[in-house]
């Protein structure tokens, strides 16, 4: 598989994004069956895995950790903190970036990925309470302590970005995007490229709308967080049909799933541009693999922006109190 920069870092152009392994879409994953999974996308040429120490909490960690260990001078490991969360006590609701939290937060996540540094640290999300400064200079005492070689930032808006960049080189963004979601195109991409910072969307697969493997009288149950979401509300999704529609008919002309579509969507916007398409499935892990080898002409793209963006797509991506999260 080709490679990409993010700051100073070479991954894979497709990462795996772990959390479902663990936490958001129904029951964990059983412990050997994620490890399993976990090594063979290293086998496939995946170098770049994401994890955090809310998805579980924690659990997520240790399976990347230990799945990861044979591997570790092949592969990048990136994480976060910014969640109120004890290991002892678990979630204790809302955000905390404090950077004595932080230092605590980066302790337990090297413990349970059994790994002397961080290759990625993000801040999971914007803490309106604690000025992005500190933050910013809480992981550049970690950077030369060598506890963390990268800071990336998730979910946060052009000021944050500029003001944190300005403490500490931010190697990546993470944050949502994909041909149903392409808010980050307007103000987002344009600051990344002009600063220099790599982009890591996640739900690359719209949390699996873009695959169509979700139908329309599809339930979820209370443990996946999609029932939640307007966006995944059986009127709203309804009514996004037709963007799925019309990924499906460019995917059969390509010879192409709708998965892979859309991920070599993602990889034609800008070269510093990594998807982490998660699964559970090996079948699916060889598929979203797939996209990387899927060329798009520029005429290819042309033709999915523009009908893409000529589609209303309905519903809110969050529920109000995730919503209240996202930094602006």
């Amino acid at each position: 598989m080709q490679t990409r920069k993010l700051g100073d870092l070479e991954v894979s152009a497709l990462g795996l994004g772990c959390m479902g392994l663990s936490f958001g879409y129904g029951a964990a994953t059983d412990t050997k069956a994620a490890v399993a999974l976990i090594r063979a996308a290293v086998e496939k040429g995946v170098t770049f895995f994401d994890t955090a120490e809310v998805y579980g909490p924690f659990t997520n960690e240790t399976v990347v950790g230990e799945a990861l260990a044979p591997f570790r001078d092949r592969v990048v490991i990136a994480t976060k903190f910014g969640f109120a969360l004890d290991p002892e006590k678990g979630p204790l609701g809302g955000l905390n970036s404090r950077p004595d939290h932080i230092r605590k937060a980066v302790e337990g996540s090297l413990s349970r990925l059994g790994i002397e540094t961080i290759d990625l640290l993000y801040q999971h999300r914007v803490d309106p309470e604690v000025p992005i400064e500190e933050v910013a200079g809480a992981v550049r005492d970690l950077i030369a302590e060598g506890k963390v070689k990268a800071f990336g930032l998730s979910e946060a808006g052009v000021g944050t970005i500029r003001r944190a960049h300005a403490v500490q080189p931010v190697a990546a963004l993470q944050s949502e995007y994909s041909l149903w979601w392409r808010e980050p195109e307007a103000e987002i991409l344009p600051t990344l490229e002009e600063l220099g910072i790599g982009f890591v969307p996640f739900s690359p697969l719209g949390k699996g709308f873009l695959t169509g493997a979700i139908k329309a009288d599809e339930t979820f149950d209370k443990t996946d967080f999609r029932s939640s979401l307007p966006r995944f509300q059986p009127e709203n999704r309804d009514a996004n049909q037709a963007l799925l529609g019309i990924i499906e008919a460019f995917a059969e002309r390509k010879g192409s799933t709708p998965a892979q579509i859309a991920l070599a969507w993602l990889l034609a916007q800008k070269p510093w541009i990594v998807p982490i398409p998660g699964t559970t499935k090996l079948h699916r892990l060889e598929e979203n693999l797939g996209g990387a080898a899927v060329a798009l002409t520029a005429e290819d793209v042309e033709a999915l922006n523009l009908a893409s963006s000529a589609l209303q797509v309905t519903g809110d991506r969050y529920a109000p109190t995730q919503q209240k999260m996202i930094d602006r």
